[in-house]
């Protein structure tokens, strides 16, 4: 095998690999500031296979051991960590303008966090966690972030499913609304005038409803009953990104309060993924 980066030896490797080696393989090149921290135990329960598979993985990419692997992968994270004095030296460049672009999102989503009402994250925490059914409807320009955010919530083992403000549709699924479900809007713009009328069929129904609103002043704001605000300057130019974070915020959150359920669940996604491994 020819040698090089462990990156190098891994793609060059990996047609070879065992199914383990490649699971481990992927998690190591895609998560490898996890991997640079970990002991061999803790990288080998990540992965669903044995310690000393793990140590058998880093020899065969000509490594003494895993420790030799992970000094390596270590090397790179403190690399990483030293980027930023590097751009500073070259202000008028791309690198520079990226960082920048960083900076103003960071500093985003850290008045956004100083801004959140913590109540608001209880409430909406308890509701979902509760619900029979979680339905989000969402304008387009974010469905795929709660196309994201149901999946998190499928992954508690919740029904959860994403609707769009489209009237046959919505209506669709309107009609089989249940007292059980939680109907979660995200409005961020307000332009839309079916999301506030879903709200007050869906309370009507006898369903929870809440939503994520870019204003307090939208209609969508006074037709929940539960309200959840994005910080009004983050709308026009990092609204999107200060939302993605502001819902894996509220995902951690229930994975937190609903630890027991999430880790049964996860156990069952573990012994399915198996299961395809052996048939695939």
């Amino acid at each position: 095998m020819s040698l090089g980066t462990y990156t190098d030896r891994i793609r060059a490797a990996r047609p070879r690999l065992s199914k383990s080696f490649k699971r481990l393989a992927d998690y190591i090149l895609d998560s490898y500031i996890q991997t640079a921290l970990m002991t061999t135990s803790e990288l080998a329960h990540e992965v669903d296979v044995d310690a000393a598979t793990v140590v058998r993985f880093a020899q065969a990419l000509n490594y003494t051991g895993f420790p030799e692997l992970q000094d390596e992968i270590r090397e790179r994270v403190l690399g990483d960590l030293h980027l930023r004095p590097q751009i500073s030296q070259a202000p008028n460049s791309p690198a520079s303008q990226a960082d920048q672009t960083l900076v103003n999102l960071s500093e985003a989503i850290e008045r956004t966090r100083r801004l959140l009402d913590p109540d608001a994250i209880d409430v909406l925490a308890e509701l979902l966690g509760r619900a029979e059914r979680a339905l989000l409807l969402a304008e387009s320009a974010v469905g795929a972030l709660a196309a994201r955010f149901a999946f998190q919530l499928e992954n508690l083992d919740m029904r959860a499913s994403v609707l769009f403000p489209e009237e046959e549709s919505l209506a669709q699924a309107l009609a089989g609304i249940r007292s059980g479900d939680v109907l979660l809007a995200v409005d961020m713009s307000g332009e839309s005038t079916i999301i506030s009328a879903a709200l007050a069929q869906a309370k009507s129904f006898g369903a929870q409803t809440a939503a994520i609103v870019g204003a307090a002043s939208f209609e969508a704001a006074r037709r929940a009953e539960h309200v959840l605000e994005v910080p009004y300057q983050e709308r026009e130019q990092s609204g999107d990104i200060v939302l993605a974070a502001l819902l894996e915020a509220l995902a951690s959150a229930l994975r937190w309060q609903q630890a027991e359920r999430y880790a049964e669940h996860q156990a069952k996604v573990r012994k399915a993924r198996k299961r395809l491994a052996a048939k695939s």
